[in-house]
């Protein structure tokens, strides 16, 4: 019977170190972790592979429920799919647990559960409105939205290319120009 954790960031630039010490400091002997992956995404590599390891008597710990899924549909078929498998879960910060061996986490948590997920489906969809208006705000005032476009002449490029040029690591290289890892390939990969 393993305690197992997941932890979850939408950047590639986000951290999950503070999910990571209190998932450690609650007794996951493992913890899986999808790094720049969307909660509203149902497949993601590291939860699927935690799925795909889980027995009776296991129990899933995560952060915050929102960690888990931003949909309410999935948050649900999930907790239906633990339950049903004999699965505990747990979330930290929500001071929510299921046991379906017992009678922990019986109607009130599946109550809990579907507010909680509600909120936070509520909050993604409010941010996606506000994207989109603030979009056509920009287009109607004649302003391109979203971010500004990288080109081979930005000083954070140029940068890239001497550092790397110098035998720096990609990583060591956005520490100091102060990007992540997979933007410092982007930038790599743009031809000087």
């Amino acid at each position: 019977m393993a305690r197992l954790g997941y932890a979850r960031v939408n950047l590639a630039d986000q951290n999950t170190d503070l999910q990571i010490r209190e998932l450690e400091a609650a007794g996951c002997e493992r913890i899986y972790k999808d790094q720049g992956i969307s909660g509203t995404r149902v497949s993601r590599p590291e939860l699927d592979r935690m799925l795909d390891r889980l027995g009776p008597g296991d129990e899933v710990v995560v952060w915050k429920l929102d960690r888990l899924g931003r949909s309410t549909r999935h948050l649900l078929e999930l907790l239906d799919d633990f339950k049903s498998r004999g699965i505990k879960f747990r979330s930290l910060r929500d001071g929510i647990a299921t046991d379906p061996a017992s009678e922990v986490g019986g109607a009130m948590a599946q109550a809990m559960v579907t507010i909680i997920s509600a909120f936070a489906q509520l909050e993604r969809d409010q941010l996606s409105e506000r994207t989109k208006a603030g979009m056509a705000v920009a287009a109607a005032n004649g302003r391109k939205a979203g971010r500004r476009e990288v080109t081979t002449e930005h000083e954070k490029v140029v940068r890239a290319h001497e550092l790397k040029a110098r035998g720096l690591k990609p990583t060591d290289i956005g520490k100091i120009i102060g990007v992540s890892r997979a933007t410092v390939y982007r930038y790599l990969s743009m031809e000087s």
